[in-house]
């Protein structure tokens, strides 16, 4: 029987790994001026973690004060994380994309005093805020090549490591680490929320000790000899959670900087471990199958049939725990060779072991379709109120539709509205300041995660959507927009997409294309434009999108399929307020800034908004469709 991971208090994790594994590397960065990964042992980790602490103190920082980390992921805001948590300080992780509004709505309200910043972007941001916040005094900034600007409340992280170089606070770190409890408090985790202000999620340490432990439990097959790279936002609760999970494996965690980098950085550290949303996924399927497009029929019929050997192989035996026949074993290792090793090699997940993927629905063909290629996806569901993770895929006897089984000693039930409640050790606190909101968001003990979904079988958990995002068609009809959204936006041509339909009479839909790939088809049919509006305005276009939506749909009820939708050149962005921090769709945002379209989607047709549909099948009171 495996041996249960020792749990150590993240106020001391570092100093003990260190103990144990002086010279083993733990966190890598690339160096761009060395064009090299370069990593940190655990002793180097450690010391670092020391001075940074001895610094806060030096601050003025005290025990449970709240100190905020606006960065990408950088070791810098690694070592800032458990100095924190050394000082018995509670961490508020920003998204490095934060604007200045949202940093000093944080500021003001967790009341913080002490804020690090990775480049210039997030300074300057923040240093708007220490102009007017009663609360902010200090800004520590990573990249030493950003300009201050003058600020003497402001300096660089190498000389605010210069103020614990000196053992003057040495014995108070030491004195906050022992006095270090479980039942501290950890982090304040802002949720961005599709509506209303931001919430802060407390997080004890008891309940990210707690999700080590089940985590330990049920992925047996993490050890120090994997390689996982952080290509989330470590301000990401999942990215986060999982990053503490590594360090308590030891696995080798490599600090993916900008997302926009991924496909480069991957193939270069070729990771055993990562975490992911599903739309880097429908981004791989769609490159793949853009590639098995180009290839002659004869190719494609061997990546037709190499596919359907993996299913079988992967699906109906592996899966299930069966033992294969051995002819159809032969011919997945052959199928391997030929096409699915190649197509791993070329993404970069070649040594991949294990990717989990959580944050937003995944279509259930595409989990079938990467796990009949051999690549393991560990789908899986989880909210920052309950530190990620509530249930995922197991390693055998997974169900594909499921967004896995319940994680040992988590306990779900199904409410009213078919709402999804939790409970369990790893149930955040409360929101910080708001005990109306967090009053609401428990009852009876129970937490309300606001989803949709059902329980089989006492353990596999289903998904239907976010209940708030449920609507109603004033033909008295529900509609799962989400649902529609994860299925279509699988297609190679569709790059983001938002269902309308609330009190509506028909479905329509806000689509961003994937304009290189729309480009791409223009080519191929000899289409001749000036702009993009003219491209995406051709008719040729428009039954391209027209013929996509409808076979993504095919499967769906007549009442859940658009018969309107309009083509729009910019995409939905944090920026413009249509996203939320974590890439979710702000729906009343984009109703919002897409009310002229949307409108006229309902009324009389224009030219670049197709209707997709017999209006015999709509009824229509009073409207000329």
């Amino acid at each position: 029987m495996k041996k249960p991971m020792e749990l150590i208090h993240f106020a001391e994790l570092v100093f003990a790994k260190a103990k144990k594994h002086p010279n083993a590397k733990t966190i890598y960065y690339r160096d761009n001026s060395l064009a090299q990964w370069v990593g940190l042992t655990w002793s180097e980790l450690a010391a670092k973690v020391f001075t940074a602490a001895k610094a806060l103190a030096s601050l003025g920082v005290k025990e449970q004060e709240h100190v905020a980390i606006c960065s990408q992921n950088m070791p810098h805001a690694v070592i800032a994380d458990f100095a924190n948590y050394a000082n018995r300080a509670v961490s508020v992780p920003l998204y490095a994309t934060s604007s200045m509004s949202q940093i000093e709505y944080i500021v003001n309200d967790a009341e913080i005093a002490v804020l690090f910043a990775g480049e210039q972007q997030q300074y300057d941001n923040a240093l708007e805020v220490l102009h007017t916040s009663a609360y902010l005094k200090h800004i520590i900034v990573f990249d030493d090549r950003v300009d201050l600007k003058g600020e003497t409340r402001a300096m660089h992280f190498a000389d605010f490591l210069k103020l614990g170089e000196t053992d003057a606070q040495a014995g108070t770190v030491n004195k906050r680490k022992s006095a270090a409890r479980a039942e501290d408090l950890a982090i304040i985790m802002y949720t961005s929320g599709t509506t209303g202000e931001p919430k802060g999620v407390m997080l004890q340490h008891s309940a990210l000790l707690e999700g080590m432990r089940i985590h330990d439990i049920r992925l047996t097959n993490v050890n120090r000899h994997d390689t996982s790279l952080a290509f989330l936002p470590l301000s990401h609760i999942f990215e986060r959670a999982w990053v503490y999970f590594c360090l308590c494996k030891e696995v080798k965690v490599y600090l993916n900087l900008r997302p926009t980098e991924i496909q480069t950085v991957i193939k270069e550290v070729r990771p055993t471990l990562m975490c992911s949303v599903p739309r880097f996924w429908e981004k791989v399927a769609a490159g793949v199958q853009e590639k098995i497009g180009s290839f002659s029929p004869f190719m494609k019929g061997i990546v037709t049939w190499a596919v359907a050997i993996g299913k079988e192989f992967n699906i109906d035996y592996q899966r299930l725990g069966k033992h294969a026949p051995m002819w159809l074993y032969i011919r997945y290792k052959i199928a391997d060779r030929l096409i699915f090793s190649t197509l791993k090699k070329v993404v970069g997940i070649d040594h991949g072991r294990m990717f989990p993927v959580a944050g937003a629905a995944l279509d259930d063909k595409l989990a079938v379709f990467f796990r009949s290629l051999g690549i393991p996806i560990i789908y899986g569901y989880g909210l920052t109120e309950t530190t990620a993770t509530v249930c995922c895929y197991e390693f055998k006897n997974y169900v594909i539709g499921s967004v896995g089984s319940l994680m040992p000693d988590i306990q779900v039930k199904i409410g009213e509205d078919n709402e999804i409640m939790v409970k369990g050790k790893t149930l955040f606190s409360g929101y910080y300041n708001k005990p109306e909101a967090t009053a609401a968001a428990f009852e009876d003990g129970w937490f309300r995660t606001g989803d949709a979904g059902k329980l089989v079988d006492g353990k596999h958990v289903y998904m239907v959507e976010r209940i708030k995002d449920l609507f109603k068609t004033s033909n008295g009809k529900y509609i799962a927009p989400q649902q529609i959204e994860t299925k279509l936006g699988a297609d190679r041509y569709i790059e983001q997409i938002a269902v309308i339909g609330n009190n509506r009479n028909f479905v329509t839909a806000i689509i961003a294309p994937n304009l290189p790939a729309v480009e791409q088809f223009a080519k191929e049919q000899g289409i001749k434009y000036d702009t993009t509006d003219e491209l995406l305005a051709d008719s040729r276009v428009q039954k391209l999108f027209e013929e996509r939506i409808a076979e993504g749909q095919a499967d769906m009820a007549s009442y859940e399929k658009i018969k309107k939708f309009k083509l729009i050149k910019r995409g939905f962005t944090m920026e413009s307020g249509e996203l939320t921090s974590t890439l979710k769709l702000r729906r009343a945002v984009i109703l919002q800034n897409y009310a002229a379209s949307i409108d006229e989607m309902y009324g009389t047709d224009i030219k670049d908004i197709v209707p997709l549909y017999d209006k015999s099948d709509v009824p229509v009171s009073g409207r000329t469709l």
